[in-house]
């Protein structure tokens, strides 16, 4: 299935989640249509040309107002090509749908429209508007400055050079200068509010950035650089604080799209907010978006704790004689998928959907790891209940006594899961020859360590990563990575021997098992309490 499938499958069946900000307004029923719509939209506020389909011929008189109390913040987003402008807006938007992001120039051609809304009324509180890059912001200095007055204001240049040949492109031109892209920008600027530019902070401060700056200036709108790739190893960002105080920009902010943190688009907004006369609109999008936040944080915990909780009740049983090894791995395999699930429920949530577009933390090495390889038990430092070799996997809810007097049974256990659940069967299990097969407490606590560390990646995680390498900077790995390099490292949870009371309490609860009972939603019900109880542990456990 090309991509182009997958985004038309992924704008029908994409889950609603907290963050339901769309990229565009459905219309139709096709991505295609959706996506022309928006943008008409977008122009539409503008001057009413198309510009997705044409380019611009002529020039229409623009007017903005000051934002007034109550009215839909208007954001443009603006800088030179290939900064990471639409990477920032999809990682604000949650969307890896949004625009297009390539590690090339020029990759956005036209002006597209974002909305942002409060989750719970609906109520659109910013509008962002994806510019394409600034690619010749010298040249267009130079070309104002030669036929522009000087005395004349910002605004009246500006306008000036959009009513010029050079900024239609195509036709209209009379010799080879086309500013018809910078052109589409300052359009968009003269109708905004205010203007984020975006910096790549790896960057060195040239001239031509100076350039696109002073030309910012001259829309006399707020303008807030902000610094994408901030924790690249070659930042300069110092460089560029310098730089911006001497042309009177002193509020800046740092918003990484690739190595996401929560608190950093806070503070985007808050620096938005100081430079606003009415900034209602962003502190309500501030309040609702924290609320949504935590909310997302609880639903994930909850998440991984019923996947634990219907693991831990997992239970199959055999007779005396049977032999084991197929009910082991039966289980194992059901194991796996369920695990797999409670994954793609987490990637759904946090609106990682195509694998295609951004690619996820699942795709590290780590994450692709079988849970039951005895090695990735060993380099978490986890051993079992019973004392045997790290690597127990499953066990066996008999005594080790018991279960070595049985025709050479354990042996025949041991080599496969590597350990055993000592005193857990009951005085009538051993007179009717019944025996009762669980996933054994090390298991448990690896596919916590697991979730908990998925969790963690995909909270710091933007949506514009295209690279499953692109999930930390400065060469630094995850706690699940760092567990396989230094087998002395315990980053568990828990300590084997003392599970939550919650997954004690499953082992005795097999109706709680959707894997043994085959009733899912029937055994979800009655896992539900202890399942929030769990989550509640799940979120004290801070990584290191």
């Amino acid at each position: 299935m090309n991509n182009d499938n997958k985004k038309e499958s992924y704008e029908h069946n994409k889950p609603a989640g907290l963050f339901a900000d769309k990229a565009y307004e459905a219309t139709s029923n096709t991505a295609n249509s959706t996506l022309k719509s928006a943008v008409t939209e977008s122009v539409e506020t503008q001057d009413n040309q198309p510009l997705s389909t044409e380019p611009l011929t002529t020039t229409t008189s623009m007017t903005r107002k000051t934002i007034a109390s109550g009215e839909p913040l208007k954001l443009a987003v603006v800088g030179h090509t290939n900064t990471g402008k639409t990477s920032i807006l999809r990682t604000l938007l949650r969307d890896v749908y949004f625009g297009e992001v390539k590690n090339e120039a020029a990759t956005t051609r036209h002006v597209e429209q974002a909305k942002l809304t409060d989750s719970q009324t609906g109520e659109v509180l910013v509008v962002l508007y994806d510019t394409p890059g600034l690619e010749d912001a010298s040249g267009l200095m130079d070309w104002l400055e030669d036929n522009t007055a000087s005395r004349r204001d910002g605004i009246e240049r500006l306008q000036q050079f959009l009513a010029a040949d050079i900024a239609q492109g195509g036709d209209a031109l009379s010799s080879n200068e086309d500013y018809s892209q910078e052109a589409k920008v300052i359009r968009q600027l003269l109708a905004s509010d205010m203007a984020i530019y975006v910096v790549d902070a790896r960057e060195p401060v040239l001239g031509k950035y100076k350039d696109e700056l002073a030309i910012l200036s001259w829309a006399a709108i707020p303008v807030m650089p902000v610094f994408n790739f901030t924790d690249a190893q070659d930042a300069n960002i110092d460089e560029w604080q310098t730089m911006l105080a001497r042309r009177n920009l002193h509020i800046s902010t740092r918003f990484d799209s690739v190595a996401f943190e929560f608190e950093d688009e806070m503070r985007l907004w808050q620096n938005l907010a100081t430079m606003l006369t009415h900034s209602e609109m962003l502190e309500q999008l501030m309040a609702r978006r924290t609320e949504d936040w935590a909310q997302l944080y609880d639903e994930a915990n909850i998440i991984i704790a019923d996947f634990l909780i219907n693991v831990a009740a997992f239970v199959r049983e055999i007779s005396e004689d049977d032999d084991p090894m197929p009910v082991l791995q039966q289980m194992q395999e059901a194991v796996r998928q369920s695990e797999r699930a409670m994954q793609n429920n987490l990637l759904n949530l946090y609106k990682f959907y195509d694998n295609d577009v951004a690619a996820t933390p699942l795709e590290l090495q780590a994450y692709q790891q079988d849970p039951f390889d005895p090695e990735l038990l060993k380099s978490y430092g986890i051993r079992t209940t019973s004392g045997a070799a790290a690597g127990a996997l499953l066990g066996l809810g008999i005594d080790a006594a018991a279960l070595g007097t049985t025709l050479g049974l354990g042996a025949a256990i041991g080599g496969i899961a590597g350990g055993l659940l000592s005193n857990t069967s009951s005085i009538a299990d051993r007179i009717t020859g019944v025996k009762r097969l669980y996933i054994d407490p090390a298991t448990l606590t690896l596919l916590a360590t697991r979730a908990i560390d998925l969790l963690t990646a995909l909270r710091h995680r933007g949506h514009a990563a295209t690279d499953a390498t692109q999930l930390l900077y400065k060469g630094e790995k995850s706690s699940i990575e760092q567990s396989l390099d230094d087998e002395s490292t315990t980053v568990t949870p828990w300590p084997t021997h003392k599970l939550p009371s919650e997954l004690k309490k499953a082992r005795g609860k097999p109706q709680w098992s959707s894997l043994s009972s085959g009733k899912s939603e029937q055994a979800q019900l009655l896992r539900a309490d202890m399942a929030w109880s769990l989550a509640s542990k799940l979120q004290s456990y801070k990584p290191e």
